[in-house]
């Protein structure tokens, strides 16, 4: 199978609020950096364009009509996925392996600080039947399911309190993010209670911001870019957002996204063979929770230097494409002072949020 390559990125952000600007204006800039990278004008050389924006969270009626003049593909081809943006890279992969383009750009936003009534519209995702008319706050979901992830007995709530502690002190290091803090798992501990056993401190704050990524055929991007990273493998898997029939305390949507993407590069111990991983932890109990179904718990692999959510900021469609970023930036050599030494292959892995159950996962590396 012909080889997709990352041969470039560009990110705007993140702050917790952009009063001067408007998503259009994230995205282009974004986009503007990407392109200038690679050397591309993306009305002559970007086949298609995929973006991850969903009408539910930006309150207009079919938005990819609102989304091609700033990444430069007004009239031209434009895929839209209401997905995490890994999903967007997916997209871009099966387009470029499939022949009908050879070279996409795939593109995803968050403008959270124009939202006004968060909850209510997150309420919305829930089951109008039997969920919704209960009125509780999304997080009571989170709160449960920590619950019982805890009750599985693979982690402690202090195991919980290091991880939102930790990101938040190793986000210092990284200047795009936007909750940095030195903190010790006993702030945790000590913030208000959300969601029994959630607290405070174990919750992401959201962030504004925009993420677009270039991929190209294997021969395309070794001409765009001297030092491609490889989509070697990449997997995603869908459950019941129900809270009546879905798995609870167990990511199994990353699980078996992640048998997808290993199979795919022929991993058999992701512990041993990936080196760098950004990892979902819109809560402090999901980077755990993920970190077990993606066979990483305990393993040498450095998880989230860049601070992840809990650091950088809660990016809704856009996380998972700043992930992919982060492990570009590290496999080239460009993490700055968030850099780990001899990184060969990272691993990128989404969750969508409150309350879905699905994910996805990419497995990046450099050439030897």
């Amino acid at each position: 199978m012909d080889r997709v390559g990352i041969v470039a990125t560009g990110q705007v952000g993140f702050t917790s609020i952009s009063p001067g600007l408007s998503y259009k204006e994230l995205v282009f800039e974004a986009a503007m950096r990407a392109y200038a990278a690679a050397g591309l004008d993306p009305r002559r050389d970007v086949d298609s364009f995929v973006c991850a924006s969903e009408d539910f969270l930006e309150g207009t009626s079919i938005f990819d009509e609102y989304v091609p003049d700033q990444l430069g593909a007004a009239q031209r081809p434009v895929q839209t996925v209401a997905a995490d943006g890994l999903v967007a890279l997916a997209t871009g992969v099966m387009l470029i392996r499939s022949g009908a383009a050879q070279v996409v750009a795939c593109e995803a936003h968050s403008k959270a600080s124009d939202i006004v009534t968060l909850p209510d519209i997150l309420a919305f995702a829930l089951d109008p039947v039997f969920e919704r008319p209960l009125g509780v706050h999304p997080w009571f979901v989170a709160g449960l399911e920590m619950t019982s992830f805890l009750a599985g007995g693979t982690a402690t709530i202090e195991d919980c309190w290091e991880v939102a502690a930790t990101n938040r002190c190793r986000a210092l290091l990284n200047p795009s993010a936007a909750y940095a803090q030195t903190m010790t798992a006993g702030d945790v501990e000590a913030s208000a209670l959300v969601a029994d056993p959630l607290r405070e401190l174990d919750c992401p704050r959201t962030a504004d911001g925009a993420v677009v990524v270039v991929l190209a055929a294997e021969e395309r991007a070794r001409s765009l870019c001297p030092l491609p990273v490889w989509v070697d493998g990449i997997g995603w898997s869908t459950e019941t957002p129900s809270l009546s029939s879905r798995t609870w305390g167990t990511a199994e949507y990353a699980r078996r996204a992640a048998e997808r993407a290993y199979a795919q590069v022929g991993i058999t111990d992701a512990g041993a063979e990936v080196d760098v991983a950004e990892v979902d932890d819109t809560f402090s109990y999901k980077q755990l929770q993920h970190l077990d179904a993606l066979g990483l718990r305990g393993a040498p692999t450095v998880v989230n230097p860049s601070g992840g959510s809990l650091g950088r900021g809660y990016l809704f469609e856009a996380n998972g494409l700043a992930r992919v970023a982060d492990v570009v930036a590290q496999l080239q050599g460009q993490a700055g002072a968030c850099q780990i030494d001899g990184v060969r292959r990272g691993l990128a892995q989404s969750w969508r949020g409150v309350p879905t159950s699905s994910g996805a996962v990419a497995v990046l590396s450099m050439d030897a």
